[in-house]
């Protein structure tokens, strides 16, 4: 397996990796695909790896900028974190995950956010943190990782993309 920087051939086949690593959670929207695509669209993606074995993409991941309420710059959020799911429990999205944050740390980030799982994004350092807030989420579920050791106080807005449903 290699992770690489999506190219635009991959477009479609990040597509249906996202729609099928999401058509069976519970507590997801099912838009996620659309969002990575209103993402590269609009020029939002910051990082877009995959996973790629024998010519086939079965992971990846997207970083894009957000925006804090007290004009903290460069904070990201990380997702949608995508693995086909017959591949679940390799370790692939782990794998994603360290590239991807590795790759922020490059880009200079003072932090990353995720919306999710706490117990699976806690092993990669993100946690509730009570200064940083996204409206109407259960906190626990809105997790952070500060680069910088500095925690603003504020509201995270994700780009209009996470809108997108279709």
């Amino acid at each position: 397996m290699i992770l690489r920087p999506e190219t635009p051939a991959d477009a479609l086949a990040i597509e249906q990796l996202t729609a099928a690593a999401f058509e069976q959670v519970p507590h997801s929207s099912h838009t996620e695909h659309f969002i990575v695509n209103a993402l590269r669209r609009a020029g939002q993606l910051s990082v877009s790896l995959v996973a790629e074995e024998a010519g086939h993409i079965i992971g990846h991941v997207a970083l894009s900028p957000v925006s804090l309420s007290d004009a903290s710059t460069d904070w990201y959020g990380l997702g949608p974190l995508s693995v086909t799911p017959e591949r679940h429990g390799q370790g692939i999205g782990s794998q994603l995950m360290h590239a991807a944050l590795q790759a922020l740390r490059g880009l200079g980030a003072n932090g990353c956010v995720v919306l999710g799982d706490p117990g699976y994004y806690a092993r990669f350092g993100f946690m509730a943190h009570p200064q940083l807030q996204l409206p109407g989420v259960p906190p626990e579920y809105f997790q952070v990782l500060s680069y910088s050791g500095q925690w603003p106080q504020a509201q995270v807005s994700y780009h209009s993309a996470f809108e997108a449903t279709s």
